[in-house]
């Protein structure tokens, strides 16, 4: 089993600005259908959320400095959710995830590096 993050990415405060109450239903209608057909398919998603809008994030530099108030400018697309999937079939869950992009945004999945992937065994991996 390998685990992976799909990552909603667009203009996440369209759902909120907008969309009509109806379009927002019809979408949220097809997150559940997503959420179903993973576990349908023998996905299983171990964890994720919705995000507030960018005008709510926070950003402090590389290096460190100053934190500053989003929305950044330099950011034409939010990530504006996320799921975590475990699962034996990659090709299957980015064939799920035709569901969301069907919505009007992109999708990107990533693997999650693992102690293996950092060359740490995993008694290392807690220390």
């Amino acid at each position: 089993m390998a685990e992976y993050v799909v990552l909603i990415v667009g203009d996440a405060d369209r759902w909120w600005t907008s969309m009509t109450e109806e379009e927002r239903a019809a979408g949220y209608a097809e997150y559940t259908r997503f959420d179903a057909e993973l576990e349908r398919r023998g996905h299983q998603v171990t964890g994720g959320a919705e995000l507030h809008g960018a005008a709510t994030a926070r950003r402090i530099p590389a290096g460190g400095g100053p934190v500053t108030d989003g929305p950044f400018a330099e950011s034409a697309e939010q990530v504006g959710g996320f799921y975590q999937v475990t699962t034996e079939d990659l090709d299957d869950l980015l064939e799920c995830c035709q569901i969301i992009a069907a919505l009007g945004d992109a999708v990107e999945v990533r693997p999650v590096v693992t102690a293996e992937d950092r060359g740490l065994d995993t008694a290392e991996e807690g220390a």
